[in-house]
């Protein structure tokens, strides 16, 4: 590593380590810099989510982003709310999800001539959406749904599915009791 010529280096350095052995001693983890010196809880407030939500410092939010209560918003999260985002409560967005409000293949085809596409994106109340899925703009994905890791959702999604791959397809559904029981229940013809 290069170092700064910038007197604060070493201080920084020492904190970074500081922190770093305090976080490995009481939570069993070892985490970047700038993750161990800002609140997850903190930042989620400061952004106007709902009480008990939390994000990473890691992750990005651009433009008119609502999240509800008690979601957490993993690291190396992309929440675009340039064509508005919706994100209801008890949501789990895992790890380097992306979530898309618009897109530029117009544009990018036209040569500039096209205008940005833009729609919203809504996914309502406990929800979860795996490690690395890809949200595209305008998609709808109703209450108690699970999204597969790595999946692309295009299109709209009813509540307690189960949804999976690139596109994205339902393969089952989400079943819940008043105790907060979940069964996930994969359709026949998947599970082969």
């Amino acid at each position: 590593m290069t170092k700064l010529p910038h007197p604060l280096h070493a201080q920084l350095k020492r904190l970074g380590q500081e922190l770093d052995l305090q976080i490995r001693r009481k939570w069993n983890r070892s985490l970047p810099f700038e993750e161990s010196l800002f609140d997850r809880k903190e930042r989620a407030q400061a952004l106007g989510f709902g009480k008990g939500s939390s994000i990473y410092q890691l992750s990005y939010v651009y433009g008119d982003v609502t999240v509800g209560e008690n979601a957490w918003i993993g690291p190396l999260v992309i929440l675009d709310g340039t064509g508005k985002l919706r994100i209801g409560n008890f949501c789990s967005i895992s790890a380097g999800v992306q979530i898309y409000s618009h897109d530029t293949v117009a544009w990018a085809l036209s040569g500039g001539k096209a205008p940005y596409a833009h729609a919203p994106v809504r996914i309502g109340d406990a929800c979860f959406i795996g490690p690395q899925a890809t949200i595209a703009k305008g998609v709808t994905i109703e209450d108690h749904c699970a999204i597969g890791a790595h999946s692309f959702v295009n299109r709209d999604l009813p509540a307690h599915s189960i949804a999976v791959g690139a596109p994205a397809r339902i393969v089952g559904r989400v079943e819940t009791d008043a105790e907060g029981g979940v069964r996930l229940v994969y359709d026949r013809e998947q599970t082969r």
